[in-house]
């Protein structure tokens, strides 16, 4: 039996990135991984393959309705679905093969089939043939991810009714598209098609979009999606999908009852968020507690119930975010080799990678006003934006939170192009402490839209220059 310092089930972000920072630090890691490829969600079916379809649909609206007012004359653009797909596709592979490059220069081993957790110091790796090895190993992190939640009674084929893998493989464009939830899974993918041509509604539970971001910046969002052709039905709920006919049709409720509505479409999305992925993990055998939504149990050293089992990213508790899961990769391995490894949870980015993009870190202003905490507000619009302007590209502001007596950060929020990049100049200001008056007062190059992240932090003060 080969024997490991750390053996790290599943090779996602979280995993991947604490394996490579183990080997950093001295020890002999091996990873478990059942797929065919490297990477996990993230990188094969989730983050990764969605960008690219986010950048090419993004390029063939602009090269259709903004071109020609830029004095670009071209012919009207065509969807070529098939090199889209291969496009993205690239990605994928790049992406696949440089985790793979990156485990042979750490020389960490791969080993390729299903592993299971015997009990502390002991891992079962079955492979797709149906051998079976055990690996004796100090420790074990579980880095399973997360899989796709599911409507009750509502069956996915990932060929008319699909998840976010389905979405991302679409063999043409649907005409139109029912999407089942307005979080960024829904909202990203919504943007994709109805970009290249689809008529896109989308039905919420909730009374608004994207639960957990800032409320003011989120009625904004849904307001420009709207012009761009979106359908809302907000506080409301899909109770089945009749697959009989040529259009599907799906059955839409008020959440709080009344009566039901028909709505048709050519492919139904179902994005209602993520589960941490346990199965065949062998946990309950083993002894490894897991809370009430079937997450892993941890203490704030990663440890679960276990000795010497360890768990990260979104199998627990937290944002079901791949940079929220590198850090607590990072975090338990530095923790292994006597180190403070550490994740600050108050300061993790969120971004929604639509047009115009949706970025925030920290607290939203809800969420002070129920702390009872005493904030102030500044806040700065993209239409009072130089680059902005000259681009025409003015959609969104910029909001940053502040304790009303320190003058510390306690927040910012970002709806605008390019917001996902903007967001992390707040996020190192917040790491160290720092205050409105310290971003407000750091020189920022002329012109970019990084000024309205400035002239924000003034108006914490009121008194922001070009507004």
């Amino acid at each position: 039996m080969a024997t490991y310092d750390l053996v790290v089930i599943g090779t996602g972000p979280g995993g991947y990135v604490c394996a490579i920072r183990a080997a950093q630090l001295g020890m002999k890691v091996a990873v478990v991984e059942k797929n065919a490829t490297l990477g996990g969600t993230c990188l094969n079916v989730g983050c990764m393959p969605s960008k690219a379809l986010l950048h090419a649909s993004e390029l063939f609206e602009e090269a259709g309705h903004s071109f020609a007012k830029m004095g670009i004359k071209v012919s009207k653009p065509e969807v070529d679905l098939p090199s889209m797909m291969n496009f993205k596709q690239q990605g994928i592979d790049g992406n696949t093969k440089g985790v793979e490059f990156l485990m042979k220069k750490n020389k960490i081993d791969v080993l390729v089939g299903k592993g299971k957790v015997l009990g502390t110091g002991k891992v079962q790796v079955t492979g797709n043939d149906g051998a079976a090895q055990t690996v004796e190993t100090r420790n074990i992190v579980i880095a399973t991810g997360s899989d796709i939640a599911r409507l009750k009674g509502i069956e996915i084929d990932e060929k008319r009714i699909v998840s976010s893998t389905g979405a991302l493989s679409l063999e043409k464009v649907p005409s139109s598209l029912l999407v089942v939830g307005a979080g960024v899974i829904g909202l990203e993918l919504g943007s994709v098609w109805r970009r290249l041509g689809a008529k896109v509604t989308v039905v919420e539970f909730l009374d608004r979009i994207l639960p957990g971001m800032d409320l003011e910046i989120a009625k904004q969002f849904q307001r420009i999606l709207e012009k761009q052709g979106f359908a809302f039905k907000l506080g409301a709920k899909v109770t089945g999908v009749d697959t009989s006919g040529a259009l599907l049709a799906a059955t839409i409720e008020p959440a709080a009852g009344g009566a039901a509505e028909k709505i048709e479409a050519d492919v139904v999305l179902v994005a209602i968020g993520r589960v941490p992925y346990t199965d065949g993990l062998g946990l309950q055998e083993a002894g490894v507690v897991l809370d009430n939504r079937g997450r892993v149990q941890i203490d704030h050293h990663f440890a679960t119930s276990v000795p010497g089992v360890y768990a990260i990213g979104d199998v627990v508790a937290g944002p079901m975010l791949a940079h929220k899961a590198e850090d607590e990769g990072v975090a338990v391995a530095e923790i292994l080799a006597g180190q403070a490894g550490h994740v600050n949870y108050d300061i993790i980015p969120g971004v929604v990678y639509t047009t115009p993009e949706v970025a925030s870190v920290g607290k939203t202003e809800d969420e002070l006003k129920q702390a009872g905490t005493a904030y102030t507000v500044g806040k700065f619009p993209f239409t009072a934006n130089g680059r902005s302007k000259v681009n025409q590209t003015t959609d969104g502001f910029v909001k940053i939170l502040a304790d009303a007596k320190t003058d510390r950060v306690l927040g910012a929020h970002i709806i605008g192009r390019e917001a996902g990049e903007m967001i992390h100049e707040a996020a190192v200001l917040m790491e160290f402490g720092g205050s409105a008056e310290d971003l407000a007062r750091t020189c920022h190059a002329h012109p970019t839209r990084s000024e309205a992240v400035k002239e924000a932090a003034l108006a914490v003060g009121k008194r922001a220059i070009h507004m």
